[in-house]
């Protein structure tokens, strides 16, 4: 349900609007010396308000260490970190209670939890959730040293150009979507298993917990079905595997084949868009026409790169102690 990972085990908490979220992080190996300061990079990097086309709502978001941190260090106990909401407005979804957002998990959430679910600001199914996601990213890509892993955004609404996509939704007073890609460097041969434990099926199962990631791709990805099977594969060019091409992403057979990780999600338009729009509304039994108020992104890709990242390295940490290739206690850093 809301845990993730076999060695470097997560559990996702909290609402949108509640007191705030947080994440429990099993299997963290002693000894990894942290501080608030090493999350202030990568989570400046997720918030809202700081750029163009992202939500105005600003939180600090600065982690509370709950659990498993003494003296500096991780003890190997279960790490828990703490992000208070202090900047919400509950109001403007109470208005709307009985209208649920196209696009959003207000109907299908109200039918599985017969109507006590926490609708303000999507409560559970909130993006607001991902701070915790890319908290456990900084710990993962601490862990995952010298692996480097870098997200970025190839495309807004189509186009390439950040601004000219942007624009292209603030014209038409609407949302718009992404393709963000991802990269990880310096991964060893062999991680992963094949079939339900591949590599590209963690990774895959990790960015569909981002909320608006529709699609996920590897190396040539969808564009393999267009290419006859002497061109997308991969020669190999040296024992350590490399090859003269990446087509397959670094992975084969669900296994690292020692080639960079490459892959790409697709982000939706955010739901919530000035647009006037019909849904339905519950009390009356009737559809009718509305327009969702609040704060909101205009594009949920520009915060996706961090996020991206962080699951990246979540899945990879999991993989790498699973082969032994991370100690359970850290001696030096």
């Amino acid at each position: 349900m809301n845990r993730f990972g076999k060695h470097f085990s997560v559990t996702i908490l909290g609402e949108s609007h509640g007191d705030g979220v947080g994440i429990v992080i099993d299997g963290c190996p002693a000894g990894l010396p942290l501080a608030v300061e090493d999350f202030i990079a990568d989570m400046e990097r997720r918030k809202g308000g700081l750029q163009k086309g992202t939500t105005p709502r600003q939180e600090e978001d600065l982690p509370q260490f709950l659990t498993g941190l003494f003296m500096g260090r991780t003890t190997g106990a279960p790490l828990t970190l703490f992000f208070p909401n202090r900047n919400t407005r509950s109001a403007d979804y109470e208005k709307q209670r009985a209208v649920p957002r196209p696009g959003h998990a207000d109907f299908v959430a109200h039918h599985k939890f017969g109507g006590f679910e926490d609708y303000r600001g999507g409560g559970h199914f909130s993006g607001r959730l991902t701070a915790c996601l890319v908290a456990a990213g900084v710990i993962a890509k601490r862990l995952l040293t010298p692996v480097q892993i870098e997200a970025t955004i190839l495309e807004i609404g189509g186009i390439p150009d950040i601004e000219k996509g942007l624009e292209q939704a603030i014209q038409h007073k609407d949302s718009v979507g992404g393709m963000v890609e991802c990269r990880a460097k310096g991964l060893p041969l062999g991680l992963g298993e094949p079939f339900f434990n591949s590599v590209e099926s963690l990774l895959a199962h990790a960015a569909f917990s981002i909320p608006a990631v529709k699609g996920v791709e590897f190396g040539a990805g969808f564009a393999a079905a267009r290419m006859f099977g002497s061109e997308h594969n991969d020669p190999i060019t040296d024992l350590q595997g490399h090859t003269a091409s990446n087509h397959a992403g670094g992975i084969v057979g669900g296994i690292t084949n020692g080639n960079e990780l490459v892959w790409r999600v697709a982000v939706k338009p955010t739901s919530s868009t000035p647009k006037e729009q019909v849904t339905l509304n519950w009390e009356t039994g009737e559809t009718e026409l509305f327009s969702v108020k609040g704060r909101h992104d205009l594009c949920i890709a520009l915060r996706v790169p961090p996020v991206l990242e962080a699951v990246t390295a979540m899945v990879l940490v999991d993989l790498m102690l699973e082969a032994h290739k991370i100690p359970r206690v850290l001696c030096s850093l």
